[in-house]
């Protein structure tokens, strides 16, 4: 498991090229800026369709939506004829494709356990046309097609867990980070890069354009998921070994999360307890795998 970086250890050189073209606020840049300063200079870049985040310095190539997994083993299996085991495969995608159009192809890929690093910057929802739903967007999220009014709540359905659906094909890493939490982030990142197969970093990357607040709270945002449990940090080695990387005394009631966002400010008092209870039953399962140090769901 990853140990947390200190501010020492934090690499100087930038990976990335600034000014970007992003928003203000943006979740997804800090992600890419935390990772590529991590990742270093060898590192091949894959994209796919997604919003806008720092351009890195290293070699990048892109994608159709279907072709993450297909082009990322390309690259990795190249690299390994060539026998250029210092450059790294890395996939820097959005969660619409993690978790939804890219996702066939990436389940492929980690049953055949590809040497390569796949980095989802999460912001629930396919934010680089327009805010629509996906696969990482929370129930009752009012997006621009879970839109609220007499038939509608926003969307209808949990957010899902991909961590533990690549979890049951037994790759090496599986890791949740957060861009408040940037130490362990980075930290993860370090510790993900010279494992050999097929690895995943799942990062929550507040975005104030779809989510609907302050571009300034982006930090604060994403720090009250983490400790209202909404957004657990941990890693999972080989399918089963588990570590929880920050577990406050108590959680905060998962308001001090949904108020800051206009995205939930149409949930009634019966929709938040729903949503607590569910966020409680999860929170409860992260706890005794941590105390067992292994998945027990």
């Amino acid at each position: 498991m990853s140990e947390r970086m200190t501010r020492a250890q934090v690499p100087l050189e930038e990976g990335i090229i600034f000014p970007g073209s992003t928003c203000q606020g943006c979740g997804a840049a800090m992600a890419a800026r935390l990772t590529f300063k991590v990742m270093g200079p060898n590192v091949i870049r894959h994209g796919i369709p997604c919003c806008p985040d720092q351009s890195s310095k290293s070699p990048s190539t892109g994608s159709v939506f279907e072709g993450a997994g297909p082009s990322l083993t390309g690259t990795s299996r190249a690299l390994k004829a060539l026998g250029r085991t210092d450059i790294k495969a890395v996939g820097f995608f959005g969660d619409g494709g993690v978790y939804d159009i890219s996702f066939g192809g990436l389940m492929a890929a980690a049953q055949r356990n590809e040497n390569a690093l796949v980095i989802c910057k999460d912001n629930e929802a396919y934010m680089n046309t327009g805010g629509q739903h996906s696969g990482g967007t929370p129930k009752y999220a009012e997006t621009t097609t879970d839109q609220v009014g007499p038939n509608s709540r926003g969307n209808k359905f949990h957010k899902i867990r991909a961590a533990f659906a690549f979890a049951a094909l037994g790759v090496p890493y599986i890791a949740t980070a957060s861009v408040a939490f940037p130490e362990d982030l980075m930290a993860k990142v370090k510790y993900a890069k010279d494992i050999e197969g097929f690895r995943v970093i799942l990062i929550q990357t507040p975005c104030p354009v779809g989510w609907r607040f302050d571009p300034a709270k982006t930090i604060e945002v994403a720090r009250s998921a983490v400790q209202s449990g909404m957004w657990p940090l941990y890693e999972i080695e080989n399918g089963s070994t588990f570590k929880l990387n920050y577990k406050p005394k108590e959680l905060k009631p998962i308001t001090e999360y949904l108020k800051p966002q206009a995205r939930f400010r149409h949930m009634t008092e019966t929709e938040i307890n729903e949503m607590q209870t569910y966020t409680n039953q999860r929170w409860e399962e992260v706890l005794r795998a941590d105390e067992a140090k292994r998945l027990t769901f």
